[in-house]
């Protein structure tokens, strides 16, 4: 135990309300201080704002004026009366003059009475150049005038600086009438001047105004393009802070300047416009057209943020109505104020050390052990546990509260670590030493130990321990639960009588365990019974982990074995495949390891944490799950007639028919005196015939290879014979069977029928069965993607019997695919938790294939995982090399790469994942594991990788 120090009592009280009565009086100082500076930014802002106005309006009087003085002295020009288009060239220096001397002038221009039109304008400026002109051309001049023959015509002559041709070029699709222009029809007596609102330019995508005056001599009207770029680069520069939003807006043209001069032009389709307020996205901008014109800053709030406006009016343009609207943040705006008031905080500290200086004085040295031990206090109010603790102090009730507050502090240090072990440890091995080393450090004691119970062997087992004290292994429990208990907790607190020893009790008080902890020799009784109590709470919450995790444990090894039993009954229902469940997820298994540690190319992205092992694992085992849902004699169907049973013994039956009826024929020719060499020939060949048939229809159900057209002529010709039928077909017949037969109306016997036939009541339809798995059903939810037969299964004799290749007919063959689309809907209705959720796809698409054709969803190699990739091709192998198949030969290892390299090229298989089977050798100690001997085979690997290197695709 710490030793105690101690002091002289304390007596704090004058120094405490020193300090209070000045934290009062400066709050007050602080909260009217930054009252009124903020009250004096605001109105210097609007000094600000006004003062910014005012030089936006004399920034656009300046760039109007010069134009509008140049305009109306060239209403006195010449040129305007110049009628031939040699004069009007004799004038251009002095068009030329004018653009070069008002730069914001985007072009010059003069529209004749009669429809001619002269237009100049600049071209080296950081506007769009004419398409096609000379690099070297300075000006373009654009004319309309008529030839010789009277016909207005549209020239394009590009000039150089001094004025010189570069080059002319005849433009006859450049043709407009100037007199139909607004800037033309607004102007009517001679002098009067003309300004438009404001717009973009055509061809330069320039903001500006057009200026027009009718020329003195009334015959043209002489019109310039000024542009306002210099207005827009004001308002960018004026702003009175980083935050603030300034534009120029008028109601009929839109918004003419703002700092992003990018967002004010917007396309209309043959051109650009100006963009409404409302387009450019910036909410306290909009808001300004609704607050009071040319007044004090008005405070107003965009989502929840406060800002300061002001809406006035640009006086620049005498012919428009636009308005200067500035938002500013209240934020930025006070930010001076909470400068200010931070440097009054600051001196408000400043004060109150002093303040506290006086109260040490007072005090006789109070105020210094009370500062550190409230700092410390305040950190740890903010949860920093490992602040400091401020020095001893020579007053006795500071040192006991510092002490107190110390061993608080551990407690919450240690009940902190306990509480983080066991919210984020699953595992029990390392979560139990980790908390008892906690408890040990937080009762100052030198060791600890953890039991478990196991029930099974009657005993508590050790799980945990701290220190190097000599604890035992286990104890032997007795047969009664409170029996076992007591005898464990009497050996413990005689064996070691300085001990704190906790039972643990799950929620319904089945034992768990104990946790035992020792103490130092100097503990007192008193603080022994405070650690009891405060060990006791805490074991709750041990034992309520313990159990969490007990419980997680069982549930997760109760999830396998459904799972695996759930496997193990797809394999059992058939004699076949009853390890097929089993191999696929070792064999998967063995390939995902070694694509996780691959560290380059395609795969070394993937790089799988347990959780996502896991989940593979169980998709592994449920990846047939579905087959529990196929019927059991069309997944072990060994012969094209076998359905519940093999249906060549019927027609064996029927050929023995035959084969009497021919030998009856026999002795009835003999009974009525026919020759008898010519009747024993006749039978010979009919029975030689008969068995030749039988055989060919025998080997036909066999189905080990493909059927030739010529075989199934044969097979047609023999079920063309016809025998005699003596007894009712509706006869024992269960429900569902006489339900076929009821659109069949019954024939008096005896029946002639074909001794191979398709009959109507073996085509057996869907029903309500019919399984949502077409692209266009809307019960189809998960996104299938297959060929529905139109029967459910067809049981023709005729039809069986002339499948091309191996037993299954189509009908057979879909019931067999069916499985997967079962597996997905199955799983896709389990509620996986959230690192289980893609559980359903890793099983269900391991029949999909990189190009596209695979099944049930035709998914494509981009929506295939590398756990799905994996999976297809683990089920591939294993049922290549099953040796337990009725249906087919188990292959050998090279048979079985020679399939799997075709599959790769025809984009069935991942390439890149085929290599990695090939190169680590999985596909070999699957082999040597779960194949025969003769299976086992020399595999050119070498060759095999050299060719996937060469030719597989980018998606392998």
């Amino acid at each position: 135990m710490r030793k105690k120090v101690k002091g002289l009592p304390v007596q704090w009280l004058i120094a405490g309300t020193i300090i209070l009565c000045v934290l009062a009086m400066l709050s007050i100082v602080l909260v009217q201080g930054y009252r009124g500076g903020s009250a004096a930014l605001v109105a210097a802002a609007n000094d600000s704002a006004r003062q910014l106005a005012a030089v936006l309006n004399e920034r656009a009087r300046r760039l109007i004026s010069p134009a509008e003085n140049v305009i109306r002295v060239l209403a006195h020009s010449p040129l305007a009366e110049a009628e031939d288009m040699d004069v009007r060239l004799q004038h251009l220096p002095v068009l030329a003059e004018v653009l070069r001397s008002n730069p914001m002038l985007s072009a010059v221009y003069i529209g004749y009475d009669d429809g001619e039109f002269l237009l100049l304008r600049p071209l080296q400026r950081e506007t769009p150049r004419i398409p096609s002109a000379p690099a070297d051309a300075a000006y373009l001049l654009q004319s309309i005038a008529r030839d010789d023959h009277g016909q207005l015509r549209g020239r394009w002559l590009f000039l150089d600086g001094q004025l010189q041709l570069q080059l002319e070029r005849s433009t006859p699709d450049y043709w407009f009438d100037p007199r139909l222009r607004p800037w033309y029809r607004n102007v009517i007596e001679p002098g009067e001047l003309n300004i438009t609102d404001p717009y973009v330019f055509f061809t330069t995508g320039e903001v500006g105004v057009s200026l027009a005056v009718r020329a003195h001599g009334g015959g043209a009207v002489i019109g310039m393009d000024a542009a306002l770029d210099d207005l827009a680069m004001e308002v960018r520069d004026l702003r009175l802070t980083s935050g603030t939003e300034l534009a120029i807006h008028d109601e009929q043209a839109g918004v003419i300047a703002y700092p992003e001069p990018h967002r004010v032009l917007k396309s209309d389709g043959a051109g650009f416009r100006l963009a409404r307020l409302d387009e450019l996205g910036v909410e306290p901008l909009a808001r300004l057209l609704t607050l009071p014109t040319d007044a004090a800053p008005t405070p107003f709030r965009v989502d929840g943020q406060l800002w300061y406006g002001l809406n006035m009016p640009l006086v620049g343009f005498s012919q428009s109505n636009a308005r200067i609207l500035i938002a500013i943040p209240a934020w930025e705006l006070l930010a001076e104020a909470r400068e200010v008031l931070a440097h009054q905080a600051a001196l408000a500290l400043l004060l109150v050390i002093l303040v506290l200086l006086l109260g040490w004085v007072l005090g006789v040295r109070l105020g210094g052990s009370i500062r550190q031990l409230s700092g410390w206090v305040h950190a740890l109010a903010a949860f920093e546990l490992s602040a400091p603790a401020p020095a001893p102090s020579r007053v006795r009730e500071v040192n006991e509260l510092r002490q107190a507050i110390s061993q608080m502090v551990a407690a919450l240090g240690h009940f902190q670590a306990i509480t983080t072990t066991l919210s984020r440890e699953l595992e029990l091995d390392r979560m139990l030493p980790e908390v008892l080393k906690h408890l040990v450090e937080m009762a100052d004691g030198p060791s600890g130990v953890v039991y478990l119970c196991d029930e099974e062997n009657d005993r508590l087992d050790r799980a945990a321990v701290y220190g190097d004290f000599p604890y035992p292994e286990s104890f032997v429990m007795s047969e009664s639960l409170d029996g076992e208990l007591y005898d464990a907790l009497a050996v413990l607190r005689k064996r070691y009588p300085r001990s704190l020893i906790l039972p643990l009790h799950d929620r319904k008080g089945v034992l768990l365990g104990l946790v035992s902890v020792r103490l130092q020799a100097e503990t007192d009784e008193r603080t022994a019974s405070y650690l009891q109590r405060y060990l006791q709470k805490l074991s709750g919450s041990l034992a309520l982990a313990i159990e969490t995790r007990q419980l997680f444990e069982q549930q997760q090894a109760l999830l396998e074995s459904v799972i695996k039993v759930l496997a193990h009954a797809v394999d059992a229902k058939s004699p076949y495949t009853g390890s097929h469940c089993e191999r696929v997820p070792e064999l998967a298994q063995m390939l995902l390891d070694q694509a996780a540690s691959v560290q380059t190319g395609p795969l070394a992205d993937y790089q799988p944490d347990d959780e996502e092992r896991y989940a593979f694992q169980i998709a592994a085992w449920l990846h047939d799950c579905g087959k529990i849902t196929s019927p059991e004699y069309v997944v072990d169907k060994a012969t094209k007639l076998e359905s519940l049973y093999n249906r060549i013994h019927e027609v064996r039956t029927r050929f023995e028919v035959l084969h009497r009826d021919a030998q009856l024929a026999y002795w009835q020719g003999r009974w009525r005196g026919e020759a008898e060499d010519e009747l024993a020939e006749r039978l010979e060949r009919e029975l030689a015939g008969l068995q030749r048939d039988f055989a060919t229809v025998a080997a036909a159900n066999i189905g080990g290879e493909a059927m030739s057209d010529e075989r199934v002529a044969e097979l047609q010709r023999i079920a063309q014979r016809t025998w005699q039928r003596h007894f009712d077909d509706r006869l024992g017949l269960s429900e569902e069977e006489r339900a076929r037969l009821a659109n069949r109306p019954p024939q008096p016997l005896p029946v002639t029928e074909r001794l191979l036939d398709d009959k109507p009541e073996h085509r057996i339809p869907w029903g309500e069965r019919k399984p949502p798995v077409e692209k266009g059903d809307p019960a189809n939810v998960w996104g299938f993607d297959m060929q529905l037969p139109e029967y459910a299964y067809n049981l023709g004799e005729l039809h069986n019997l002339t499948v091309r290749r191996g037993t299954l007919t189509p009908e057979e063959r879909f019931k067999v695919n069916e499985h997967i689309v079962h597996t997905l809907v199955m799983l896709s209705t389990l509620p996986f938790p959230r690192h289980l959720q893609q559980v359903p796809d890793i099983a269900a698409n391991h029949h999909e294939k990189l190009n596209g054709g695979g099944y049930p969803r035709r998914l494509t190699a981009e929506q295939l995982s590398v756990p799905a990739r994996i999976m297809s091709i683990a089920d591939i192998f294993e049922a290549l090399t099953a040796a337990d198949r009725p249906y087919k030969k188990a292959k050998t290892l090279s048979e079985s790469i020679g399939i799997m390299m075709r599959m790769v090229k025809e984009q069935h298989i991942d390439g890149e994942l085929f290599a990695l089977f090939l190169s680590t050798g999985v596909y070999l100690r699957y082999a040597e594991r779960f194949l025969r001997p003769e299976q086992i085979d020399e595999v050119d690997v070498a060759g095999c990788l050299a060719t996937l290197r060469r030719g597989s695709p980018a998606e392998a």
